[in-house]
């Protein structure tokens, strides 16, 4: 009682812990004996690697997708978009993630099962794309989809707007139309919403990496509830919710910055 400080008032313990937290000390790991920070620092990495590749893929693919869904709006380019992206979002990560191993690791066996680097052998660069092609894409698809909604109906808003009709009346290129006009403005209200994304994503990657025993930050936490690691559990969580809101202060910055309007 007296190691955990349970001997102390709770009002007396939330501030000790408090002042802990400022100084960097998130305590100490029951399980591992080892401190929580340095556990957790060691496990974002490939929290990190997995959440950021996802992002990347969630942004570039959905507004890529979105704008050629809204450019070719009616069409059967349009529907087949459509009708991803409805099916994207509908399918859970972790389902889509469990479908994907029976099919490209225990079926075709094109990809490994789970894991980071290969057990024997591994542990370069390729061994590493190896393995994070399909827990990336899984946890990626939804957000995907919310990213390309989101662009497509931006676009077509603009799209409708006077001054490109009259830049296409003008003989302007489709190519500048989109770049210089179409996407400069479009830009400004999918930012938040890639903001959003990256929260979503770096939660969702506790069930990821629970499916493709990819080993970080998600699967440390769900490891120290079932060990009953209350201070890692603590410790992790805040470490997440601080990113998540260090990441949106970030997007609203950014937002600022290219909307003088919010200034």
């Amino acid at each position: 009682n007296e190691q955990l400080g349970l001997d102390k008032g709770l009002i007396q313990r939330y501030f000790i812990w408090l002042g802990n937290l400022v100084q960097g000390d998130l305590g100490r790991s029951f399980a591992l004996n080892r401190p929580v920070l340095d556990e957790i620092l060691e496990r974002f990495n490939a929290t990190l690697i997995l959440s950021g590749t996802a992002f990347i893929l969630c942004s570039v693919v959905g507004v890529l997708i979105g704008t050629i869904s809204a450019f070719k709006q009616y069409t059967i380019t349009d529907k087949i978009i459509t009708f991803t992206v409805l099916t994207g979002i509908s399918l859970p990560s972790f389902f889509l993630g469990m479908m994907m191993i029976l099919l490209f690791a225990v079926n075709l066996q094109w990809l490994p099962v789970s894991g980071m680097y290969a057990i024997y052998g591994g542990g370069d660069f390729l061994d590493l794309i190896h393995h994070l092609i399909m827990p990336a894409i899984a946890l990626a698809l939804v957000a995907t989809g919310v990213v390309a909604r989101i662009t497509r109906n931006s676009v077509l808003e603009i799209l409708r707007q006077d001054y490109i009709r009259t830049a296409r009346a003008k003989g302007v290129r489709e190519g500048n139309v989109l770049f210089k006009h179409v996407l400069r403005i479009a830009i400004v209200t999918i930012l938040p919403i890639l903001g959003l994304q990256a929260g979503f994503v770096l939660s969702g990657s506790v069930f990821i990496e629970i499916v493709f025993q990819w080993p970080g930050v998600g699967r440390m936490l769900v490891d120290a509830i079932l060990k009953r690691d209350i201070l890692l559990v603590q410790g992790g969580v805040m470490f997440v919710a601080a990113c998540y809101v260090l990441f949106n202060i970030a997007v609203d910055l950014l937002q600022r910055y290219l909307d003088p309007r919010i200034k």
